[in-house]
């Protein structure tokens, strides 16, 4: 019988390890979608192809982009490469496997480099044929070409090996699981830190990357780039290419989890030598740009230590005498994608700017800024050629797509050059999105969306969601996700009302400062003043079936409202909520506090450690930890939570949804066991989507 059994497992290993290689093998095509009634749903929504990365060619002639698409049944999607003319239209394909193509690179104008694997490969354009220019066992996560073509720098990890004390403790035992830790950051986001980012140097000789030439220009046990967020736009070279700029956290442990100084270094190849550039500067400081003289080095730079959504202002140095110029000193909104213009006159940049994302010009002498681009859309990112500018833009009507702008452009609402969804995209009614500028209590005007339901009546009511934003200090803008998406809850037959509540950038930093401190203060007030005017203005909205939702800072707004959900005039039972769904939130502050990874974070936003009560802002923040509110919860909540979120970890979203069954509480629990503070696999976040739209159904539309 035992002999059988193991039979019957190795031959069920067997067919399982055949699957997964079958699977692995399948390249993903395009599908086929014909859209009914043209609903826009969760599967329609992740038949669309995904651009993430494009890089225009040396002359401005020619656009080269990945687009993803995905098998929902193989649960696995891949990108393949396309070239696009730079007037737009339909792409040509040029790859075709079961792996994802990325980080497109142009050699020149008739040949181009990416990544596929564990390799760097280089195809010539007219005969389609491709070389290895470069091999790392390790992987790459990414690389950038020299100026000059003699180099490149790329992205790898490497292992972060134990103390000799405590790898003692392990000798002959190459089977256990166990973990020994002695100091912070021993896991971040989504990953336990087993290893390190880092940046190397290799020169390429005959079209060849030679590998045992390789220098590791970090070479210690700082990570660069800096996790979770940061990749090739982190580094950059000279135009000259004898330099390389970098960003780095200089950092480990205990003083990199309390920490967001990073600095800007520069990297001498010929002698090896590294000079900060940034010291003095508290903040985060990163994502270097050369100016194309290479006499000055503009980036990003934060002046607060410890507050990770600080003012990114645009900091420009002259690399001989160190003199250094912030071109944003009298502009309140922060800046990212820093691009030089032809002459080094201007850098422009995007800006998050009133509900939206642009592109503006900032003059580098008068320190005067323009707006470029302006519309109900998102500037996710742009590339200069010259004055021309490719841009990937988004709206809550429509995913990534390629855009057109020039330097000289006035406000401009962009030309669109990508095609890839317009099959998909014709085929659906989206609702309808509108501004509205709401009243607060106290006196000011917030921003916020309306999502018209599909199909809209006037003559009939509907019933609506209040979208919570997470972040906190993420602005509610034209974006466009496969998790949070107003236009699936507008099929769903939703309105939706998305306020940009205090906190968010893109509305000055007395706006989004008024966030810290005050988690159960003004922006939750801000909460039920755009849910009050939208039930008492839009006359189609059911006030008596209006729902909240909500992830991660939102999804403690959601446990912080369902504590607050009782004696509200204007509705019935005092409640205005009839629904929630928290996915990932915060519940008990102080359990939270010493679960997570970043504690810059959570020392900044609440004040520090719930043991100091001395203090008077620890009182005020801890006071407003959603678990000291269960007691008045009397409205049915949905709880989503993953495993694999070590920002906000599971037994956060545990601990509210028992709450909720101990209280009686009508209420459900999905769990993810294999996603994190994201659910990204395709089949998990259909079933998301499913779920999230059943549970409202079942409570708003009974």
């Amino acid at each position: 019988m035992m002999k059988k059994l193991l039979i019957s497992i190795a031959s069920l290993a067997l067919v399982c390890a055949c699957c997964k290689q079958k699977t692995d093998d399948v390249v993903v095509e395009k599908p086929q979608v014909q859209v009914q009634d043209g609903r826009f749903t969760p599967e329609v929504m992740w038949s669309l192809g995904v651009m993430s990365e494009y890089a225009v060619s040396p002359e401005g002639k020619q656009v080269l982009y990945t687009v993803r698409y995905t098998d929902m049944e193989l649960n696995k999607n891949n990108a393949e490469l396309y070239l696009m003319p730079i007037e737009g239209g339909d792409g040509e394909r040029l790859t075709t496997t079961s792996a994802s193509e990325f980080n497109p690179v142009w050699k020149d104008e008739s040949t181009i480099m990416f990544c596929r694997g564990n390799q760097i490969i280089s195809m010539n354009l007219g005969s389609k044929k491709e070389s290895v220019v470069a091999e790392c066992e390790r992987g790459f996560e990414g690389f950038k070409l020299a100026p000059d073509g003699k180099s490149l720098v790329y992205i790898s990890t490497i292992p972060v090996e134990r103390p000799e004390h405590l790898n003692k403790l392990y000798a002959g035992l190459d089977k256990t699981t166990g973990r020994i830790n002695e100091d912070l950051m021993y896991r971040h986001w989504d990953n336990w830190v087993d290893e390190i980012p880092q940046i190397f140097y290799v020169p390429v000789e005959n079209g060849k990357a030679v590998m045992d030439k390789v220098v590791n220009i970090i070479d210690s046990t700082f990570e660069s780039p800096m996790r979770p967020w940061g990749g090739t736009e982190q580094y950059n070279y000279s135009p000259d290419s004898k330099t390389i700029a970098y960003t780095c956290r200089k950092k480990t442990g205990y003083d990199y989890a309390h920490s967001t100084n990073s600095d800007i270094f520069l990297f001498n190849i010929e002698t090896g030598e590294t000079r900060n550039i940034s010291e003095g500067i508290m903040g985060y400081d990163q994502n270097p740009v050369f100016s194309h003289d290479g006499t000055m080095i503009a980036w990003e730079s934060m002046e607060r230590d410890g507050y990770e959504s600080d003012k990114l202002r645009l900091m420009v140095m002259d690399i001989a005498t160190g003199v250094k110029n912030d071109l944003t000193s009298e502009f309140d909104y922060g800046v990212s994608n820093i691009c030089w213009s032809k002459d080094d006159k201007e850098l422009a940049a995007v800006v998050m700017y009133q509900g939206t994302l642009e592109i503006f010009a900032f003059n580098r002498e008068t320190h005067k800024e323009r707006q470029i681009s302006k519309g109900l859309h998102d500037v996710n990112g742009f590339q200069m050629v010259d004055d021309a500018i490719v841009a990937t833009q988004v709206s809550m009507q429509y995913p990534a797509t390629l855009y057109a702008y020039n330097l000289n452009d006035n406000t401009s609402e962009g030309r669109k050059l990508s095609t890839f969804n317009d099959d998909v995209l014709s085929q659906v009614r989206m609702g309808k999105v509108e501004p509205y500028w709401v009243k607060t209590v106290d006196g000011k005007e917030m921003l916020t969306w309306i999502i018209y339901p599909y199909n809209y009546d006037s003559t009939k009511t509907y019933p609506a969601l209040l979208f919570c934003e997470g972040g906190p200090q993420s602005i509610v803008s034209q974006f466009w996700s496969t998790r949070w998406n107003f236009e699936v809850m507008s099929g769903a037959e939703y309105f939706v009302i998305a306020p940009n509540r205090r906190g968010v950038p893109g509305f000055g930093m007395e706006w989004l400062e008024e966030i810290s401190g005050d988690y159960g203060g003004l922006c939750m007030q801000d909460y039920m003043s755009a849910t009050d005017w939208a039930a008492d203005n839009i006359k189609q909205i059911d006030r008596e079936r209006i729902g909240a939702c909500g992830a991660s800072f939102g999804g403690y707004s959601i446990y912080w409202l369902a504590g607050h959900n009782y004696d509200v005039k204007g509705y019935n039972e005092g409640r205005r909520f009839k629904a929630f769904l928290a996915h990932n939130g915060m519940f008990n502050f102080e359990q939270q506090y010493l679960e997570t990874e970043e504690m810059w974070f959570d020392n900044w936003d609440l004040g520090g450690p719930y043991w100091d009560w001395n203090n008077p802002q620890i009182k005020k923040s801890y006071s407003n930890s959603p678990h000291l509110f269960v007691d008045k919860w009397n409205t049915p909540i949905c709880v989503i939570h993953s495993e694999f979120d070590f920002r906000i970890v599971a037994s956060e979203g545990m601990a509210a949804y028992n709450a909720a069954q101990m209280r009686h509480i009508p209420s459900r629990y999905l769990y993810f066991p294999d996603e994190t503070h994201w659910v990204l696999k395709p089949q998990n976040s259909l079933l998301w989507h499913r779920n999230f739209i059943d549970w409202f159904d079942s409570w708003l539309k009974k």
